[in-house]
């Protein structure tokens, strides 16, 4: 007989559950593929063209799809099979990873194909994150949704962690070819895992008869009513226009400021996933968590602070601290910010209020980043991050006092039995 866990455990007793711990094992490998292929390509983008600002256009191309289709693609998970969905993506990763590699392999990699397989890779993610997140709610519902979603931030965080600093070691000890190999068996692996993942059918009733343009103002009409929800939202622009696109320029501060090489930049970038890991343990650990607003809002608050501190910091060990703080900032921020997506809509809506959530930062990150590179060539990439973050913390402020998002805990919905 299989083992019961205790109460006294709640993330025990969701990673009980089969199909969650597959999808968990999926999205952890995807995410160490994923973090290790942007530092290569980040890297070998700064040693080739020495730009911040071309180093920028790595998450520039990579965000740019998400303002074009995350909307579409929350429709599409509300619409049709997740698991499709999830697998399609996966697929065109696989394939795009391949082509990547075989073009360092022959020597005629370019920029405009690094810039092109991000795109495809950010086109794959605004696909499959509104399919994946709702699916991880089809399979746990709606009391485990928190404990689900902290753990589903630790696969991503051990990823975020592994990933850079996989591939910093192979570009030093190998060279950017055999680094690029282990990113496409990454994603071959992670193709196979999908075939073991099962994912629950809901009647989604009259949903997949509505019209496309009817559905999509339907989400925003539902944004607009809850104001919580819309602070929510605006706060995601925010964050993700002036302070996430810190991560990008971890390898111009490592190398110019800090002095290291690409083994050091890659353990740099992880620092932020040690402190996510951390955070989501946490979170994982929590019993009837209600002020998702408040501490969703304390985490946007760390991450900002932590970046300004960051860029002037002129000692390593020191600058690695000060991301593992930004990362538990942005496990509070990244589990919070979905937990209050999908429990603030019914069952109908949820993919595509995920795909609203991934549109708004994909509306926030290209522009910030554009921007935060544009400042660091004319003046320098510390100036450029700490005034945007100074400005972030500025624009937080009207969603503490005009937003029922802090002060207010978390009103979930009703039971999906009763909007049948």
């Amino acid at each position: 007989m299989r083992p019961r866990f205790s109460s006294n455990a709640p993330a025990l007793t969701v990673f009980q559950n089969r199909d969650f711990r597959a999808l968990w094992y999926v999205a952890g490998i995807h995410e160490i593929s994923r973090r290790m292929e942007l530092l290569i390509l980040s890297w070998l983008i700064l040693q080739t063209t020495d730009s911040p600002f071309q180093l920028g256009l790595v998450l520039v191309f990579n965000n740019l799809p998400r303002p074009f289709f995350s909307l579409f693609s929350g429709l599409v998970a509300d619409r049709f099979s997740r698991f499709r969905i999830i697998f399609l993506a996966q697929a065109v990763n696989t394939v795009v990873a391949a082509a990547i590699l075989a073009l360092i392999v022959s020597g005629s990699i370019a920029s405009w194909h690094v810039f092109l397989a991000v795109f495809f890779q950010g086109l794959t993610k605004a696909l499959d994150d509104p399919s994946r997140r709702t699916a991880i709610l089809d399979i746990v519902g709606e009391r485990r949704l928190v404990n689900a979603l902290s753990l589903d931030q630790i696969a991503n965080t051990a990823g975020k962690l592994s990933g850079p600093l996989l591939g910093g070691v192979l570009i030093d000890t190998v060279d950017f070819s055999g680094a690029y190999i282990l990113v496409v068996i990454a994603h071959v692996v992670t193709l196979g895992l999908l075939t073991r993942v099962r994912i629950p059918m809901f009647d989604r009733g009259s949903v997949q008869l509505e019209p496309v343009w009817r559905s999509l103002s339907e989400s925003l009409s539902h944004a607009f009513r809850n104001p919580a929800l819309l602070g929510m939202l605006y706060v995601t622009i925010v964050m993700n226009a002036l302070a996430f696109p810190v991560q990008q320029f971890i390898p111009a501060i490592g190398r110019d400021y800090l002095g290291v090489g690409a083994t050091l930049v890659g353990l740099l970038a992880a620092a932020e996933g040690v402190g996510q890991l951390m955070g989501a343990a946490v979170m994982a650990a929590t019993r009837n968590l209600q002020r998702h607003g408040l501490v969703f809002m304390i985490g946007s608050t760390v991450v900002l602070i932590m970046a300004i501190l960051f860029v002037w910091s002129p000692w390593y060990a020191v600058s690695f601290a000060l991301l593992t703080l930004g990362g538990m900032g942005q496990s509070g921020f990244g589990t919070m910010q979905s937990s209050i997506t999908m429990l603030s809509a019914p069952r109908e809506l949820r993919g595509r209020m995920m795909g609203l959530m991934s549109f708004c930062i994909g509306v926030g990150t290209p522009l910030g980043t554009l921007e935060i590179g544009w400042i660091a060539s004319v003046f320098s990439t510390q100036l450029a991050i700490s005034a945007n973050a100074g400005v972030g913390l500025l624009l937080l402020l009207p969603a503490v006092f005009f937003s029922p998002l802090v002060l207010r805990p978390s009103a979930q919905p009703a039971p999906a039995a009763t909007r049948d």
